[in-house]
């Protein structure tokens, strides 16, 4: 088992350091962060969180999944690896048409 956490639904006022203090309770938190809009600067609503021991993980996800935080039910549950969306290198353009812009001459 992992000792990463996903933690989704939460209020946009957390911050990592109250996500940490939460976490805290269940163990020694390594690392604790909320997701944030590059371009608002404003929380995305959801984080991570790391653990120590997989064990103290399963705990937090135990004590805080459901909890109610400013009337948001959190969600915590084990990290899952980012998907690759396929997206991949080399071409992801279309067929290379486009608009030429001015008038046609005929």
């Amino acid at each position: 088992m992992s000792n990463k956490i996903y933690v989704g639904n939460l209020p946009y006022s957390v911050t990592d350091d109250s996500l940490q203090h939460n976490f805290s309770a269940y163990g020694n938190v390594t690392s604790a962060k909320v997701m944030m809009d590059r371009d608002s600067g404003r929380s995305k609503g959801f984080g991570f969180v790391e653990m120590g021991t997989a064990t103290e993980a399963q705990a937090a996800i135990d004590g805080l999944h459901g909890q109610s935080v400013d009337g948001r039910s959190l969600v915590v549950n084990i990290a899952r690896p980012k998907e690759d969306r396929g997206f991949g290198g080399g071409n992801a353009g279309g067929n290379g048409g486009g608009y030429r812009g001015g008038r046609e001459r005929y």
